[in-house]
């Protein structure tokens, strides 16, 4: 079972996805949050496997409260989905930095409402479709990119190419095919990386790829 917790200062949109998910069986709303503070609040007292996060809340942002989620070593298990609005998208790298492992669309669909809950419950991110990486990319060449950590040394050339791959976007499966590995390959490559640098997810090593300069907007061709 899926444990989720809805963060969102509007009732009526707590009350819509809370409708959706509920209707499946492996999904389950523990709680509710009408602000950010109460969302980092209920997050200790539920454990949930998956916050969806509002990104604009009273008292204490969607950012703010996810930095403190993901800071907060009780709750190394719970993932973060920030839910936005396209007139918002200049959060949406700095979401990623705060440590969500995706975002949404408020407006989203609920076959792809469900469907993003339970890919980030397994572990994986928000980064396959082609809308985030055009995001994520457009955003991630506006920041200043600090000095990358020495972690990044102990990779190795396959690694890198696996990680660019992964910053792209693209899947374990996409990636054994671009570089005529095997899908468990490719997974051990990405477990290795991710090993490596300490990386929560595969959100986090999008951010470190672009922030070291491993991959440039628009570099991947289909």
């Amino acid at each position: 079972m899926i444990r989720v917790l809805l963060a969102d200062d509007q009732t009526l949109v707590r009350a819509g996805f809370r409708s959706i998910l509920s209707d499946e069986e492996d999904l389950d709303v523990v709680a509710e949050a009408p602000d950010g503070e109460e969302a980092v609040a209920q997050a200790g007292r539920h454990h949930p496997d998956v916050v969806l996060m509002d990104i604009r809340m009273p008292r204490l942002d969607g950012l703010e409260a996810t930095r403190r989620i993901v800071a907060d070593p009780r709750l190394a298990g719970v993932r973060v989905i920030i839910l936005t609005t396209f007139d918002l998208d200049d959060y949406v790298y700095g979401a990623l930095r705060a440590g969500a492992s995706g975002f949404l669309v408020k407006d989203t669909e609920p076959a792809e409402l469900i469907h993003a809950v339970r890919v980030v419950a397994r572990g994986d991110a928000l980064i396959a479709p082609a809308i985030t990486r055009r995001l994520i990319a457009e955003f991630a060449g506006r920041v200043k990119r600090p000095e990358p950590g020495p972690e990044l040394n102990a990779l190795t050339e396959r690694e890198r190419e696996v990680m660019a791959l992964v910053a792209a976007g693209l899947s374990n499966d996409e990636i054994a095919a671009r570089l005529v590995l095997s899908p468990a390959t490719a997974k051990t490559h990405v477990s290795r990386i991710m090993t490596k640098l300490h990386a929560r997810d595969r959100a986090q090593l999008v951010v470190t790829a672009y922030e070291a300069g491993m991959i440039t907007p628009g570099w991947l061709t289909p």
